[in-house]
């Protein structure tokens, strides 16, 4: 018998790291509670890059793009003050950051740097989810729900203060 080769949508979609990168979302806060099925679809539009310690994948102040999932590896998020930079978290497998990116155009609030051995993040920009939106809005429900509970969290663990010169509130910071 002659063995013809899969059309090309079929094998892209039995491709492992396709059927790998689902299972792995399902993990992350900010997919959880998605279908097994929406999450095939938001797989899909994620690609993933591998990053050498010490690189930086964006600086405060950049555009943010994208939002990122750790694979493999650490990445430290820091914040520049006058003393320097100051280690805001480090974070691992399973753990997005980057995700304000998704909801609004301001620049990067932190710098993201590897900090362990070579470190792989999948990255979906804010282009490609919003184009998953549009043709399904349970995953913009899904996901929007899970991105309001992290930023509540956020702000319950960061307080502020307000400013002796009473121009507004400030984040309290390390001093």
């Amino acid at each position: 018998m002659f063995e013809r080769p899969l059309p090309g949508w079929l094998a892209w979609a039995t491709d492992p790291e396709q059927l790998r990168r689902a299972p792995f979302l399902a993990r992350s806060p900010l997919f959880v509670g998605l279908p097994r099925r929406l999450l095939g679809r938001l797989a899909t539009r994620f690609f993933e890059k591998v990053y050498h310690p010490g690189e930086v994948i964006f600086e405060e102040g950049d555009p943010g793009r994208a939002l990122f999932v750790v694979v493999e590896g650490a990445v430290e998020i820091t914040r520049a003050t006058a003393q320097g930079a100051y280690i805001l978290n480090t974070l691992g497998p399973g753990d997005a950051f980057g995700e304000l990116a998704l909801i609004d155009d301001f620049p990067r609030s932190a710098t993201a740097r590897i900090v362990t051995m070579p470190g792989r993040l999948l990255i979906l920009y804010k282009s490609d989810f919003d184009a998953l939106m549009d043709g399904n809005p349970r995953i913009a429900l899904v996901v929007m729900r899970n991105l309001s509970r992290l930023l509540a969290i956020y702000a319950r663990r960061t307080p502020v203060l307000a400013t002796e010169s009473g121009r507004g509130p400030e984040t309290a910071g390390p001093s």
